[in-house]
């Protein structure tokens, strides 16, 4: 598949068959995905792969989340704030859910923007790698209300920040396709 091709097929995915993901797949796409540029080349990522009863435990501790979600009812509609508790409920029956962390870096070189940039794009790589296998992924924001929580569950050591999740597995949904916008540009001349 041509690269143009890859990323106008990816789509989030959000729902999973019970089907389990072998853990040498895991491993091949966090391999791949660390190919990732870095500012500094620091390669500030390190993955917390949870299946399992690891999974169910990270599930459980953002399952909380739902008592949050009402807050956002004005601003998402009711409708949005179910499927969100839905989802958030089992994490689309994911059997693998990822935590990524980075270092906690005091340098006045180095700021978090710049960490974060760095995951990211170690994170795009992972998404298209996963389609290419034919899995199904869906990049997470942590959620701040059970944030700590979650770095215990997935075991992050005191120095490093949990900055995102990922969920992975065998897609069970033909995700909606979504208009992208097309107004991004600002021309400088």
């Amino acid at each position: 598949m041509e690269l143009k091709d890859a990323l106008r097929a990816r789509h989030s995915v959000r729902v999973f068959s019970n089907e389990p993901v072998d853990e040498s797949v895991v491993r091949e796409l966090i391999e791949y995905a660390t190919l990732a540029p870095s500012t500094f080349n620091l390669q500030p990522w390190h993955f917390h792969v949870a299946t399992g009863a690891s999974r169910d435990a990270i599930n459980q501790v953002i399952a909380q989340t739902t008592q949050y979600l009402r807050e956002y009812v004005d601003k998402i509609g009711p409708e949005a704030v179910d499927m969100a508790a839905r989802f958030y409920a089992d994490l689309g029956g994911a059997p693998v859910v990822i935590g990524i962390s980075a270092p906690v870096i005091q340098d006045e070189l180095i700021d978090s923007n710049n960490i974060c940039l760095s995951i990211g794009a170690c994170i795009e790589n992972f998404l298209l790698l996963a389609m290419e296998a034919g899995l199904g992924a869906c990049n997470l924001s942590v959620p701040e209300w059970v944030a700590s929580d979650l770095m215990e569950t997935f075991g992050v050591p005191e120095g490093r920040a949990l900055i995102s999740i990922m969920i992975l597995g065998v897609p069970d949904e033909v995700p909606v396709e979504h208009e992208h916008q097309s107004d991004v540009i600002t021309w400088l001349r």
